[in-house]
C-alpha cells in the first residue's frame, strides 16, 4: 500500500496521460478525432473490429451461423486497430459513438442498419437467422439472463482486474486484490452454473456461451492477462470442462483467429472478406 494517501481534488481536470499500455487513447471525451472513412466490401454484413474478447465474440458467432448453413452471415471483417486509435476515425464514430470495437452495420435490408455493443450485435444476429437463441420462452430468457450477467460482470474482469494486473503502469494492492476478489467470486457464479448444465442456458449452445467464452473461457485456459496460477483456474473444473470444449469447435477456432495481429503468425488474419481466408 502507498505511504501518501491520494485527496482527489474538488474538481478532477484532464492534465496528465493516465499512464499504461493504453494511456496515448485515453481520453475524458468522445467523437472523433480525424477523418477516416470505413471500407465497404462486398458482403451484406460488415463488420470492424478487433480479436479482443468483445470481437471474438461476433467473429465466432458469424462463423457458427456459417457453419450451419446461413449463407446470409458471409461477412468482411476489416481491422480496427485500438492501439493506434482507428476507433476515433469519423467512419467508425458514425456508426459507435462510443468508439470501442467491435461494430457492425447491416446492409441486408432497403437501410443500412448499424449495431454496436457486442451484446447487441450478437442478439441481432442469432435473432435474424433464428440460431443460438431458444424460441421457448424460458429458453430465451435464461439465455439473455447470461448475456447481460456478461456484459455487466466483464468489465470488472477486464477494466478491474486486467487493468491493474497486467497493464497499470505500477502494481497496487489495493486494486489488484479488490478485482482479483471479484473475478474469483465471478469464476465461482460460472463453476456452480456448470455443474448444473453443459452450458450455460441450459442443455443447448447459445449466444450465451458465445458471449462467456472469449473472456472467462480463454482466462482459465491461461489465453488472457496469464493470470492462470494466480487466479488458481484449477479451482473451477466445471468452467475448464466447458471452455475446453468449446474451444474445440471448428467454428470457434476459425472465429478466434480472425482481426487478430498478435501471437502465433498462423493464427493471425488480420481481415476476413471470404472463407478461403481462414485457409
Amino acid at each position: 500500500m502507498s505511504d501518501t494517501a491520494y485527496v482527489p481534488p474538488k474538481v478532477w481536470k484532464h492534465e496528465a496521460p493516465s499512464g499504461g499500455q493504453f494511456a496515448s487513447i485515453n481520453r475524458p471525451i468522445a467523437g472523433a478525432t480525424h477523418d477516416k472513412p470505413l471500407p465497404v466490401g462486398k458482403h451484406p454484413l460488415q463488420l470492424y473490429s478487433m480479436a479482443t474478447p468483445n470481437g471474438v465474440k461476433v467473429t465466432v458467432l458469424l462463423e457458427e451461423l456459417l457453419a450451419l448453413g446461413h449463407t446470409g452471415a458471409e461477412y468482411d471483417a476489416w481491422l480496427i486497430r485500438i492501439s493506434e486509435g482507428d476507433q476515433f476515425g469519423s467512419g467508425f464514430v458514425d456508426i459507435n459513438p462510443n468508439s470501442k470495437i467491435p461494430a457492425l452495420v447491416d446492409h441486408s435490408g432497403e437501410v443500412p442498419v448499424r449495431v454496436f455493443e457486442s451484446g447487441s450485435i450478437l442478439l441481432h444476429l442469432a435473432e435474424r437467422f433464428g440460431a443460438f437463441l431458444p424460441a421457448d420462452p424460458a429458453g430465451r430468457a435464461e439465455t439473455l439472463n447470461w448475456l447481460f450477467w456478461q456484459m455487466g460482470a466483464a468489465p470488472y474482469l477486464g477494466g478491474g482486474f486486467g487493468h491493474f494486473y497486467a497493464y497499470a503502469p505500477e502494481k497496487m494492492q489495493y486494486p489488484i486484490d479488490r478485482f482479483t476478489m471479484e473475478a474469483k467470486r465471478q469464476l465461482d457464479v460460472l463453476n456452480r452454473r456448470l455443474a448444473e448444465q453443459p452450458y450455460l442456458a441450459g442443455s443447448t449452445y447459445t449466444i450465451a456461451d458465445i458471449a462467456v467464452w472469449p473472456w472467462y473461457g480463454e482466462l482459465v485456459r491461461g489465453n488472457l492477462y496469464s493470470a492462470g496460477e494466480f487466479l488458481a483456474v484449477q479451482e473451477y473444473t466445471h468452467v475448464l470442462r466447458w471452455a475446453n470444449e468449446i474451444a474445440q469447435r471448428p467454428a470457434v477456432i476459425r472465429g478466434r483467429r480472425v482481426n487478430r495481429v498478435w501471437g502465433d503468425e498462423a493464427e493471425q488474419v488480420p481481415e476476413r472478406h471470404q472463407a478461403s481466408d481462414l485457409g
